[in-house]
């Protein structure tokens, strides 16, 4: 399903799911709306290339994504504009929450970044896994922890920390974004490119032949990231994460952005 063809699927979606009463907004706490976003405005930490962030459509130039549209939602229901800060790649983010320069995104809820934002409860699941080149002998992941394999992760993200550990034979190259990954795959500069499977699926429709490799090598864990100290309004996120993920609204956001190898995070 191409972007654009979901981009009209979604008008007309989004208009049924409101005109129904599936999803309604609900009062919010006005000092929790403070809480949440204030500047005035919620500012919505993205990064370009992930259907779980951002991703923009080639014909129409537009854009959509788990972050980017549950952030639009979510300034609705606040009552407050919505501003997209957009950046290379996800650690960027999660060091502007920690800074409270960003009030809103869609990451991985590891324990080591609850330590710096907090999270909301699970909002999805999404694989983790591998993307190899066209033609590349690599067909299993049980081939990767070899001398000479070189493997392409997100600097500061998951990928990095995780596979150091994993794969003691094999380089861990670190990328600045998801469009130097996409060049650098292209160019050879690594073998293989761990990161999630929404990213990977995203990234071989600018690889011809690149294949995403049965099996994870483990999941994240997605929720919505907030700075630290905003604790009275972690009722409204909850709320918010339950109320998309039962009305369908969620669902529609991941088809819509063309996301791949998510799983409900209600069955986890």
């Amino acid at each position: 399903m191409g972007l654009s063809f979901r981009a009209g699927f979604a008008a007309l979606a989004f208009t049924f799911l409101a005109g129904s009463g599936a999803l309604r907004a609900q009062a919010i706490n006005l000092a929790g709306g403070k809480e949440l976003a204030p500047s005035g405005h919620l500012r919505v930490g993205v990064y370009a290339g992930s259907p779980t962030s951002q991703v923009t459509d080639a014909q129409t130039n537009e854009k959509h994504g788990v972050t980017y549209d549950l952030g639009k939602e979510f300034a609705a229901r606040l009552n407050v504009p919505v501003e997209y800060i957009i950046f290379p790649r996800v650690a960027d983010v999660i060091d502007a929450i920690k800074d409270g320069k960003v009030d809103f995104t869609v990451t991985n809820a590891t324990p080591v970044r609850a330590r710096d934002v907090n999270f909301s409860q699970i909002l999805l699941v999404v694989e983790l896994g591998y993307l190899v080149p066209a033609n590349s002998p690599i067909t299993r992941p049980e081939q990767i922890d070899g001398p000479g394999i070189r493997i392409g992760v997100s600097k500061g993200g998951t990928s990095e920390r995780v596979l150091a550990e994993k794969y003691r034979n094999a380089k861990i190259i670190a990328t600045e974004s998801v469009p130097d990954a996409i060049n650098s795959l292209r160019d050879g500069v690594f073998d293989v490119y761990a990161t999630n499977k929404s990213i990977l699926f995203q990234m071989a429709q600018s690889l011809p032949g690149a294949r995403v490799l049965d099996g994870n090598w483990g999941a994240e864990h997605m929720a919505i990231a907030v700075p630290k100290g905003r604790e009275a309004a972690q009722g409204l996120l909850d709320s918010f994460v339950r109320d998309v993920q039962s009305s369908g609204r969620l669902q529609l956001i991941e088809t819509i952005a063309g996301l791949k190898g998510a799983v409900s995070a209600t069955k986890n």
